[in-house]
This record gives structure tokens, C-alpha cells and sequence, in this order.
């Protein structure tokens, strides 16, 4: 497998996300019911009610992974960019408590630089299943207008080859394989992307610590490491770190 992409046209990103909420108890009555009939699946619990304890708790460790609970918070990206003839990786973040400001921000980038199927793509892990239907679903909920790249209504899947997921690549047609970011860098010998939190403890760093920073942080190590898988994808040598540029 050789990618052949120009990888000045691709956008690398990543989500966060968190819960609507900090507990289960905040939600109005509404959503509290339909969170319960939620957490039957969540829980696997098909024959009977859950308690209402493990209902509370589910809401905490999983809601955020389904866009109708959750919300996102950090949005990062990455884009290659020449200074001085030589290839640079810029790493930018959309963060805050504000969904609508994060949202608002990356959908004006999208449609300002990346809008055009036939010449951009998007690129990142487990984004055909997560990050991208997470985002659409957020926007349309917000009444935020898609832009292009995200507006997969009707669209073939031979229509969104502007997608580039690398769990999807890393398949080869095998639906049922599953591969974490983490597992895929160190089969190539990428240093990992995890630091010192992982996706488990974005809520409680997000509604406890309210550490926007170290989410962002986390969020871009992920970012680095997907343009990293691709670059061994293509058979062309990794960024340095004097390549990879954080930008405020």
C-alpha cells in the first residue's frame, strides 16, 4: 500500500468530546429518561432496568462517545505548509466550553480553505465512524450549515474518497478489525501519542480540573501521530520535531 496524496491539500484533525453535562443529575427530565433507555445498551442490560446508580455512572464514563449527550470541546488540526523550502507540520487547536464557538470556528476553516472534494481531503483515525458523524450530528443540532466536506447526505461511499481514515486504510477489507491510534504508531515505531491523560479521563479533566490545556494537549499528539501513520503509509519519512510547529 503506497497513499498518493499531496499532503499540502489534507487537513489532519481530531475531536474531543465530553459530556453535555457533568453528572447524570443535571440532564432535564427528558433526557434523563431517554439517557435510562440509552443506558440499557450501554450497559447491556436488554432484560431489565438498570439501577439507577449504574445509569448515573454510565452517563459519566460513556455519553460523551454519542453526539445526542455529548458535545465537543477541542477540535485540533494539522497542516503542511513550507518555510524556507522546507516541509513544516502546523498544529492548531479550536478549544473551549463554548460548543457553538469551537464548531463555528472549524466550519468557517473548512469552508475558507478546505471545501473542494475533487482537491482537499480530511484526514484522521476512526473518522468515517467517529469524528466526522459526531461533528455533522453537532452542527445540525446546534443549526450550524454544514460545510461541504462534512454534508455526507446522499453521498456514495466512492464520493467520499476525500476521507482519509487510517483505521480504514489499515483494514484492508477486514470490516470487523478494530485498531487504536496507540496500537497502530507503535507497530510503525512512532512514539505514542498518549501523555499524561487518555480518552477515559477527558471528562473529569474538562468538569473537575477545567484544564482546557492539557486536553488540547493531548488532542494534538494525536494529530502529529495520524500525519506520521500516513507519512509511513506513503513510504516517506517521518516529521522531525523540528518540523512540527504549534501554532496559538
Amino acid at each position: 500500500m503506497a497513499i498518493s496524496i499531496d499532503f499540502s491539500k489534507i487537513l489532519f484533525f481530531d475531536i474531543e468530546t465530553v459530556s453535555q453535562k457533568p453528572v447524570y443529575q443535571e440532564l432535564d427530565e427528558r433526557m434523563q429518561e431517554l439517557w435510562g433507555r440509552k443506558a440499557r445498551h450501554v450497559l447491556r442490560q436488554y432484560d431489565e432496568t438498570p439501577e439507577p446508580e449504574a445509569v448515573a455512572a454510565a452517563y459519566q464514563d460513556r455519553a460523551a462517545i454519542f453526539a445526542e449527550f455529548g458535545k465537543v470541546c477541542t477540535i485540533s488540526m494539522g497542516i503542511l505548509s513550507r518555510q524556507e523550502g522546507h516541509e513544516v507540520l502546523r498544529i492548531k487547536s479550536f478549544s473551549g466550553t463554548e460548543e457553538r464557538t469551537v464548531l463555528t470556528q472549524f466550519k468557517e476553516l473548512l469552508d475558507q480553505f478546505y471545501y473542494d472534494v475533487d482537491q482537499h481531503f480530511l484526514c484522521g483515525h476512526n473518522i468515517k465512524e467517529f469524528d466526522v458523524p459526531y461533528l455533522a450530528r453537532r452542527m445540525m443540532i446546534l443549526g450550524i450549515p454544514l460545510p461541504n466536506l462534512l454534508n455526507l447526505h446522499g453521498k456514495k461511499p466512492w464520493e467520499t474518497k476525500y476521507l482519509v481514515d487510517t483505521m480504514d486504510l489499515w483494514k484492508f477489507g477486514d470490516i470487523k478489525h478494530f485498531t487504536s491510534l496507540d496500537l497502530l504508531a507503535a507497530c510503525f515505531g512512532i512514539p505514542t501519542p498518549k501523555g499524561d491523560i487518555d480518552g477515559s479521563r477527558v471528562g473529569s479533566v474538562f468538569w473537575i480540573d477545567q484544564d482546557l490545556d492539557r486536553i488540547q494537549e493531548y488532542c494534538q499528539k494525536d494529530v502529529v501521530t495520524v500525519a506520521q501513520i500516513l507519512r509511513k503509509f506513503s513510504f516517506l519519512p517521518l516529521f522531525t520535531e523540528d518540523q512540527i510547529k504549534m501554532i496559538t
